[in-house]
């Protein structure tokens, strides 16, 4: 052959050559950029085809009872449904078939190879599982580590929880607490009574002790309650003799009621005699008149104390 003829084969080949690499090119950049899209969409659990049968290797990466997930080389997650036809086994050596497990042995942490069909839930159905001895070892270390810090977590969430009640709890016996303080020196009128008194006279007539001895027995059953007494008279008469009847016939209602019915002298608010300063009837006509000579008794509660009661009995 020819020198001319060399060179023109030899020209005809690279041509041929260049063609085929640019033609394989774009097969190859997509071959190879298809899997790295997969890896990059493959993050969560993959279905598997109702009836596909598959096999490969990864790793335990969650437990239920009666299901895993399984993580491969690629980070896809596949779940795995555990049956009574499940072949569980260590790799066999030769001449020799491998260990058989329960599948209450399959750990988070285990390397397991995993032979199966899916089924209509997107599931691989395991009729094999094959791991390693020094795998099934360390993947019990690993449990016997992770479990209890696991189990701890649980534990201090639940005690953070059981504070969080108790806070909120005392929290709200405090605001109750402070409101029953700000209610000490609030007072509500449980019962009242009117005793008259004749003219110029602070005596008590029997009708008005049957009217204190019914408000004594009210008393007597109330908790936290005070008496307040304030003594009154008509018009009649000068000022200074009107204050000291009015005040003499409040003391004469604290006598009776301390006396006769035993309340304790610290349960009476100072009595006070208003004279005719404060009357509730025309002292012009003689039953108006009647009506200002009076003490007027009122059993009063203490709104705090009640309230106190009342949050206590439930």
């Amino acid at each position: 052959m020819s020198i001319i003829g060399t060179r023109k084969v030899r020209t005809l080949t690279v041509v041929c050559g260049l063609s085929l690499l640019l033609s394989v090119a774009p097969q190859v950049l997509a071959q190879d950029a298809a899997p790295q899209n997969a890896r990059i969409q493959n993050t969560n659990t993959q279905a598997i085809p109702n009836g596909a049968k598959l096999k490969f290797k990864g790793v335990v990466i969650s437990r239920d009872a009666d299901t895993f997930t399984i993580r491969d080389r690629n980070r896809t997650n596949f779940q795995v449904l555990l049956t009574d036809k499940t072949s569980i086994k260590t790799h066999g050596g030769f001449l020799r078939s491998g260990k058989s497990y329960p599948v209450t042995d399959i750990l988070r942490g285990l390397i397991v190879e995993v032979e199966g069909r899916g089924d209509s839930q997107g599931q691989l159905v395991a009729e094999k599982i094959r791991f390693n001895e020094s795998d099934m070892r360390a993947a019990i270390t690993t449990d016997t580590r992770v479990n209890p810090v696991e189990a701890n977590q649980e534990r201090i969430t639940g005690q953070m929880d059981e504070l969080y009640a108790i806070a909120q709890e005392a929290k709200q016996t405090v605001i109750e607490v402070n409101e029953r303080v700000s209610s000490l020196d609030d007072y509500d009128v449980h019962e009242s009574v009117a005793v008259n008194f004749k003219v110029n006279s602070a005596v008590l007539s029997p009708d008005a002790k049957q009217q204190l001895d019914t408000l004594a027995e009210k008393a007597l059953t109330a908790r936290g309650y005070m008496i307040e007494i304030a003594g009154h008279t008509d018009s009649t008469g000068s000022e200074a003799k009107n204050f000291r009847l009015s005040r003499d016939r409040a003391d004469a209602v604290v006598q009776y009621l301390a006396i006769k019915h035993k309340i304790p002298v610290r349960r009476f608010v100072t009595p006070m005699g208003f004279g005719k300063t404060e009357a509730v009837a025309d002292n012009s006509t003689r039953e108006g008149r009647a009506q200002n000579r009076r003490v007027e008794v009122k059993m009063i509660l203490n709104r705090g104390l009640v309230q106190q009661t009342s949050s206590a009995r439930p």
